[in-house]
């Protein structure tokens, strides 16, 4: 009996669910945690105050499973290939967990595709399969994915110093060689020295 068959349909007719380009043969559940963080300032009298607020990384976590009986693996499907084209291991489930860990060792964002939404810049952030008597000849994992933020610098030039109002204030910074420290005590009579050169 293939793992599909001991869950029911579990909806994977209605919609393919993937992990990044792992196709999930069941999923038992997926609990989806979406989070705001507003933020709190104490005033001198009365209740904190509130004045910004920012979305957490989404997560999710995946209770899903494969069998060595799924459709594909009886029609000698596999998975997609890992180290330098090979099959990870013999077993289809197996090779299944050997390309969950690459993914997850990668470090690379992908998609996820779950019965509810679809997630971008994703990662792994933990996998847990158990493995006894009764899955011996399946994979039962538990994935926490969560999303990474990505931002993206851009560099820019300013106008030239002679157009600007204020270049002291505005202008790109210039490198003017180095420069001699001043004593930090008035010589006699509370007059500073005047040294010889500037950096010489």
């Amino acid at each position: 009996m293939s793992i599909i068959d001991s869950l029911g349909l579990d909806m994977i007719l209605l919609s393919s669910k993937k992990i990044g380009d792992i196709t999930i043969s069941a999923t038992l559940e997926e609990v989806y945690h979406d989070e705001l963080t507003i933020t709190e300032h104490p005033v001198e009298n009365g209740a904190n105050i509130n004045d910004h607020a920012f979305k957490r990384p989404n997560e999710v976590i995946i209770k899903c499973g494969w069998s060595n009986s799924d459709y594909t693996a009886i029609l000698g499907g596999t998975p997609a290939k890992v180290n330098n084209g090979m099959p990870a291991t013999s077993t289809y489930v197996d090779a299944v967990y050997s390309q969950l860990l690459a993914l997850q060792e990668s470090r690379k964002p992908f998609d996820l595709v779950t019965c509810r939404r679809q997630y971008s810049n994703m990662l792994i952030q933990s996998l847990m399969v158990i493995n006894d008597d009764k899955t011996s000849g399946a994979l039962m994992v538990t994935a926490t994915l969560r999303e990474v933020i990505i931002v993206k610098t851009k560099a820019t030039t300013l106008p030239p110093r002679d157009v600007q109002e204020d270049p002291a204030a505005t202008a790109e910074t210039e490198n003017k060689g180095a420069k001699a420290p001043l004593p930090g005590t008035p010589a006699p009579g509370g007059a500073l020295p005047v040294p010889s050169s500037i950096g010489g």
